[in-house]
């Protein structure tokens, strides 16, 4: 018999418009699963599955595997979990767009050679090549887009300090016409869409990442159209500029990402002015300490991250990196804290995490989910403490 609020397979596959075949060959994939089995085997589905599919069918027709929508899915249909999911395909559906499109121009001009000079412009083809094997880095980038996203929800629910974290280190670098700044890792652009009504008129901003889908990402919400800013490729062991270049250089919890830290310092401090300033953001080692300690109850395995990074460059040991190549060194701490009253935005910033939650999470989410659930009936109370070093030469 069917149950009230449940469709049938063939209901369910009608609703979403594919076959029969299709659901029962996502469900012994373990892609999606029915959400009641009845005793004679008859599946059936509910509309959070529907939600679910919605995501899987989007995936697949910008050309992902089912073992890729496998981890990049959950069954968890919260408005927090969709919405970040529906934010993060929007930014992958205008990178496969902009893909398309140099892919086609690449087609064109091949085209256009060989029918004009009856020959191949190899360099061309190469780049053709090149194109269209960028599937890699855009999942690579949906997986980096997806991670930011949770982590800047959980923070901006709940965080105390009514004062944001990108307004506050924007008041930091005391911007003035006439500068020139470079930030080093800028990711998203947040730092500048946060604070776009009190960036100076007549200022140059270098915005700057090794990916370049954390570019594109930039150049969108900064918009590439403003002159105040130039989106570029920068390895920040070998800066392509000149001696003392900047007024002010960011770097926004990206150093202890570097695999070698001296070089990255010196290369700073060989393009900031004399009068200049660095200021560098990073954490300490009780930030998100609970966090820690919550999924340890679950699982004494579990470790969101693999390398404990205030470990390479802290606050307790940022001074010391440092000092070899600045004068002026001086902490500032950005006063904070969580009060979290929900379950969801606390999972999915547990499953943005770089360790090995999801070995341990996935296979058991439902259990894993009622456990922080409760753990959030009253308010969960989570440690921050991070903060920025302001160095002068």
């Amino acid at each position: 018999m069917k149950k009230e609020g449940f469709y049938s397979s063939g209901e369910f596959a009608h609703m979403a418009k594919v076959t029969v075949r299709t659901i029962r060959y996502y469900d012994s994939h373990d892609v999606l699963k029915p959400s009641f089995v009845s005793e004679s085997g008859a599946r059936f589905y509910t509309d959070e599955d529907f939600a679910r599919l919605q995501q899987i069918l989007l995936l697949k027709f910008l050309g992902f595997s089912l073992n890729d929508i496998k981890n990049m899915t959950i069954g968890d249909t919260d408005y927090h979990f969709m919405l970040d999911s529906l934010e993060v395909q929007l930014k992958l559906v205008r990178d496969k767009i902009e893909q398309l499109q140099l892919v086609e121009t690449a087609i064109e001009d091949t085209s256009y050679e060989i029918k004009e000079h009856h020959a191949v412009n190899w360099e061309k083809m190469l780049n053709l090549i090149h194109l269209t094997g960028m599937e890699k880095a855009v999942k690579k980038q949906y997986q980096n887009a997806t991670n930011i996203s949770s982590r800047i929800r959980l923070h901006r629910l709940y965080s105390k300090n009514k004062k944001g974290w990108f307004p506050w280190i924007f008041d930091q670098l005391n911007l003035k016409d006439g500068m020139k700044v470079l930030e080093i890792g800028c990711g998203n652009g947040m730092l500048w869409e946060e604070n776009d009504y009190q960036i100076p008129r007549k200022i140059m901003i270098n915005l700057s990442d090794v990916s370049e889908g954390m570019l594109r990402d930039a150049r969108r919400n900064v918009g590439s159209e403003d002159k105040r800013f130039k989106f570029e490729i920068v390895d920040a062991e070998n800066i392509p500029y000149e001696a003392e270049t900047f007024d002010v250089i960011i770097a926004n919890h990206m150093l202890f990402y570097c695999e070698n830290l001296k070089k990255t310092c010196s290369e700073i401090a060989r393009v900031l002015k004399k009068t200049g300033m660095f200021v560098c953001s990073t954490y300490g080692k009780n930030h998100m300490k609970e966090v820690s300690d919550l999924v340890r109850g679950f699982d004494n395995r579990i470790v969101l991250s693999a390398d404990e990074l205030y470990e390479k460059f802290g606050k307790e040991n940022g001074e010391k990196v440092l000092k070899p190549y600045f004068k002026s060194i001086d902490w500032k701490e950005y006063s904070d804290w969580l009060e979290i009253q929900e379950g969801e935005p606390l999972i999915a910033y547990i499953l943005s995490c770089h360790g090995n939650q999801n070995q341990y999470i996935l296979n058991r989410y439902n259990e894993f989910r009622d456990y922080v659930k409760e753990k959030v009936k009253k308010i969960f109370f989570v440690t921050k403490e991070a903060g920025i070093f302001v160095c002068k030469k």
